[in-house]
């Protein structure tokens, strides 16, 4: 097809749509422009308020007198601490779970033999440590309970006999009351 515009006019159109292009980009970036600045207004103002509000109320807070210390309230304090400090050492007291135990249970324990649960339980007869766990043969697991009763940390070494039944992979359940 044979083009029948002559170069000047071509260059002429091209000229005139970039133009029209670059009045429609400033146009619709001005448009742009004008909508956020509408759209942030209100934002703005609404900050601006609870600004002033906020050093309205740094004002009024400054400005107020500081309240009298009451005299009873050191002694108060006092005896709060005194208190707190009775209430810890009970709380102390009260519950035996110890580094020191669980450390000898497991020091006492040989390479084979499993611990799989270490329960505590504080009942009226005394302070008590169950272990659950799997030995490898009777053998170990007697030697196991031996070592726990040469221990001067636990006065009673309780091994039910049911225990002893299976010949090999025995699973057990130790019961040991400290001293």
């Amino acid at each position: 097809m044979i083009n029948l515009i002559p170069n000047e006019e071509k260059k002429k159109k091209v000229k005139d749509f970039y133009f029209r292009l670059t009045v429609t980009f400033f146009f619709v970036l001005g448009f742009s422009i004008v909508i956020a600045t509408v759209a942030i207004l209100p934002a703005y103002f609404l900050s601006l308020e609870k600004k002033s509000l906020a050093n309205q109320k740094l004002f009024l807070l400054e400005s107020e007198e500081e309240p009298e210390i009451n005299s009873q309230i050191p002694i108060l304090v006092k005896d709060l601490d005194i208190k707190l400090s009775l209430a810890e050492k009970v709380q102390k007291n009260n519950y035996f779970v110890s580094e020191k135990v669980i450390k000898e249970v497991i020091s006492k324990k040989m390479t084979d033999i499993k611990i799989n649960q270490i329960l505590y339980k504080n009942e009226p007869a005394g302070k008590s440590i169950g272990v659950r766990g799997i030995a490898p043969n009777r053998e170990r697991l007697l030697l196991f309970r031996r070592a726990l009763e040469e221990d001067p940390l636990f006065k009673k070494v309780d091994l039910p006999i049911s225990n002893f039944t299976k010949g090999l992979n025995i699973q057990f359940y130790l019961s040991l009351i400290t001293s």
